[in-house]
């Protein structure tokens, strides 16, 4: 019985204290929210002065604010890390068709050329032994064909060549173009002068040696070309005993080339 009296004398003197340790505690509480209400509109810039937070709207409000409304706010703290980035957004619908842009002017009509590659076009004719002894006037003739305007025919004449003559004499070998000499951009010709030469060395000598005339022509139009060899008397000199082709084979070779 004693030990039971004893027990709660010893709790009475444990609560009594800390009931009056409260008490004190919030009649200061209560002297520091009349101090802050004295605060005025003109006394709000003091640096003792705090106003409260309004009332709560509702009543379930009232809790939270009596736990905090007497509570000063601390030091801002430090801002936070930036996040990580987010993932891309879902895409877009489509937008809206544009309208028709305005007409444009009427463009120039151009026509490509395409040229046909380069393939080779010549043609030869031979003789053999023409024995052929005029002075004047055509010796051959060969017909060729030429595939452009635009290029050019190389003609080519071989064989023996003879001029004799008691006194100085001139012969002419030369090439004709549907029977015209070249102008484009010359004639094509050889010539042979002879020497009235020496009374120790008999003039009338007969030596016959293969020669040749060639040269370029331009200016051709395309289509079938009579190409000739002629011989005739050189200017201003008379003309001799003139011979070709003697005793051997003479040619005509025509080859067509770009320009």
């Amino acid at each position: 019985m004693i030990s039971l009296l004893g027990r709660l004398l010893f709790l009475t003197c444990l609560i009594l204290p800390l009931h009056a340790i409260e008490k004190v505690k919030n009649r200061g509480f209560r002297q520091k929210d009349a101090e802050f209400n004295k605060c005025t509109g003109n006394d709000a810039d003091k640096p003792n002065c705090t106003t409260h937070a309004a009332e709560p709207k509702h009543a379930a409000e009232a809790p939270y604010v009596n736990m905090y409304h007497n509570c000063l706010q601390g030091p801002a703290g430090t801002p936070g890390r930036e996040g990580n980035p987010g993932s891309n957004g879902i895409p877009g619908t489509p937008g809206i068709p544009g309208h028709d842009g305005v007409k444009g002017e009427k463009g120039e009509c151009v026509s490509e050329v395409f040229e046909e590659p380069w393939r080779p076009n010549y043609k030869q004719c031979a003789w053999n032994s023409l024995n052929y002894g005029i002075d004047l006037g055509k010796i051959a003739d060969c017909t060729f064909t030429k595939l452009r305007t635009d290029s050019a025919l190389r003609v080519l004449f071989t064989g023996s060549l003879r001029l004799k003559c008691k006194t100085a004499c001139c012969q002419r070998w030369f090439f004709t173009f549907n029977g015209a000499e070249c102008n484009g951009p010359l004639p094509v010709e050889s010539i042979i002068y002879l020497d009235q030469g020496s009374p120790e060395l008999n003039s009338t000598i007969n030596i016959h040696r293969t020669s040749s005339v060639e040269g370029l022509c331009e200016g051709i139009k395309a289509g079938l070309v009579d190409v000739a060899i002629w011989v005739g008397t050189c200017a201003d000199y008379p003309r001799g005993d003139a011979s070709t082709g003697w005793n051997s084979v003479s040619r005509v070779i025509i080859e067509e080339l770009p320009k």
